[in-house]
C-alpha cells in the first residue's frame, strides 16, 4: 500500500481543524506516487484529515484488491489551490458544497458515470439534488453537518444569532469564526439570504458585526471549541462535530441552531479532472456509499450522514443527537453555501476585512 495516514483519535484533531504550518505538509510528503507508476490496481484519495472509518481503507482494498494512496488537506483552499493548476495524480477528492461548484465552473472535476455507482440509490431524497451540482452529475454526498452556537449551559441559554451579534448580554464571553461565514450567519439574523449577491445587504451584516466587535473576545480560527472547554468564552459559532467533540469532554457544553436556521455545510466524493484511475474512483465511491461502510464511518467520526440506507445502522444515541442530525425544521430554516461567482465572493471577503480591521 505504501505510507498511508492513519487517523487519528478525534480527541486529537477533528474535520475542519487545521493541521498547520509543516505539520500539514509533513503528513503528506511522498505519499502520491509519480504517475509514470503502475497504477492499474491503485486509488489515490486527498481527504480531509481524521474523516475516514478506523478500518475503511484497509476494508476497501480487501474486498476489491485496490490498493489505497492516502494524502490530507487542511482547507478548501488548499486544495483548490493544489489542483487549480493541474491534477498531480489523484482520483478522488472531498470537496465542500460551494468549492464543488466552483471547480464545476473551472472545469476541475469530471463528470460521474452514474451507472458505475449503483449505491448512489441509497442517498436521502434531501440530499440527491443539490443547488450546488444539480443531478449529482459531479459530486456524490460524504458527511454533512452545520454551523450553530457552542455554549456553556450553566451561564447561557441563547436561542438567536442576535444573541452573540446584537447583545451585550455575553459581552467578552463570545468567540465567531475567522472566515466569511460570520457575514453569512449576520445576514441570517438580519433576514436576508445567507447566500445574499446585494453588496448593501452585505455591507449591512458587516456593519452588525462591527458594532458587534466590542463585545467579540475572539475571531477564532476554527478553535472557538476549545475556547468554550478551557473557559474563556461561554458562547462561540463554531462547525457542529468540533462542539461535540468537547460536549464529550464537558457536560456543561452544548449546541443548537438559532431560531432564525445556521448554515449547512456538505462534504462530497468527486473525481477530478485527468484523474488517472477513473474506473477505481468510481469504485471506492460506490463502496463508500454501501450503506454499512457509510454508517461505520460515520459513526467513528460523529458526523451526519446523507445515506438514507446507512442510518439503520448508526447507533440510535447518534441519530437522536441534534448536534448531529437536526430536526427537519432546523434544516428548513437554514442554508447551504452556494458559489457566488468571484465578483460576489470578494464583496464577502471585502466586508470579512472591513470587519476584522475594525
Amino acid at each position: 500500500m505504501g505510507r498511508k495516514s492513519v487517523p487519528l483519535p478525534l480527541t486529537a484533531l477533528t474535520r475542519r481543524r487545521l493541521l498547520g504550518g509543516m505539520g500539514a505538509a509533513a503528513v503528506a510528503v511522498g505519499v502520491l506516487p509519480r504517475m509514470a507508476e503502475a497504477q492499474s490496481k491503485v486509488v489515490n484519495v486527498y481527504n480531509w484529515d481524521t474523516y475516514i472509518g478506523e478500518t475503511t481503507l484497509e476494508d476497501f482494498t480487501a474486498e476489491t484488491g485496490i490498493q489505497v494512496r492516502y494524502d490530507l488537506f487542511a482547507s478548501n483552499d488548499e486544495l483548490f489551490a493544489k489542483l487549480r493548476q493541474g491534477n498531480p495524480g489523484y482520483d478522488v477528492i472531498f470537496p465542500s458544497n460551494d468549492y464543488v461548484e466552483r471547480m464545476i465552473v473551472a472545469g476541475m472535476l469530471e463528470k460521474l458515470d452514474h451507472g458505475r455507482i449503483p449505491n448512489m440509490q441509497h442517498i436521502d431524497p434531501a440530499f440527491a439534488d443539490p443547488a450546488f451540482d444539480p443531478g449529482r452529475q459531479y459530486s456524490m454526498p460524504y458527511m454533512w453537518g452545520t454551523i450553530g452556537i457552542g455554549y456553556r449551559k450553566s451561564v447561557a441559554s441563547p436561542a438567536s444569532w442576535g444573541d452573540i451579534l446584537d447583545s451585550a448580554e455575553y459581552s467578552g464571553r463570545i468567540s465567531l469564526l475567522n472566515d466569511t461565514s460570520i457575514i453569512q450567519v449576520a445576514l441570517k439574523y438580519l433576514g436576508y439570504s445567507a447566500n445574499s449577491r446585494s453588496k448593501k445587504e452585505i455591507d449591512e451584516a458587516a456593519d452588525l458585526l462591527i458594532r458587534a466587535k466590542p463585545h467579540i473576545k475572539a475571531f477564532a480560527p476554527d478553535t472557538g471549541q476549545d475556547l468554550l472547554l478551557s473557559g474563556e468564552v461561554d458562547l462561540a459559532m463554531e462547525w457542529n462535530g468540533d462542539i461535540l467533540q468537547v460536549m464529550e469532554e464537558d457536560d456543561d457544553l452544548s449546541y443548537l441552531v438559532p431560531k432564525e436556521g445556521g448554515l449547512l455545510w456538505e462534504d462530497t466524493m468527486c473525481i477530478p479532472k485527468d484523474a488517472p484511475n477513473p474506473d477505481n474512483a468510481h469504485t471506492f465511491i460506490n463502496y463508500i456509499l454501501t450503506p454499512q461502510v457509510h454508517a461505520s464511518i460515520a459513526t467513528f467520526i460523529k458526523y451526519a450522514c446523507p445515506n438514507k440506507t446507512a442510518l439503520q445502522y448508526i447507533p440510535e444515541e447518534d441519530r437522536e443527537n441534534p448536534a448531529i442530525y437536526p430536526p427537519r425544521e432546523v434544516i428548513e430554516r437554514s442554508e447551504v453555501s452556494i458559489y457566488k461567482g468571484e465578483e460576489i465572493e470578494s464583496l464577502y471577503e471585502q466586508a470579512l476585512t472591513r470587519v476584522l480591521a475594525a
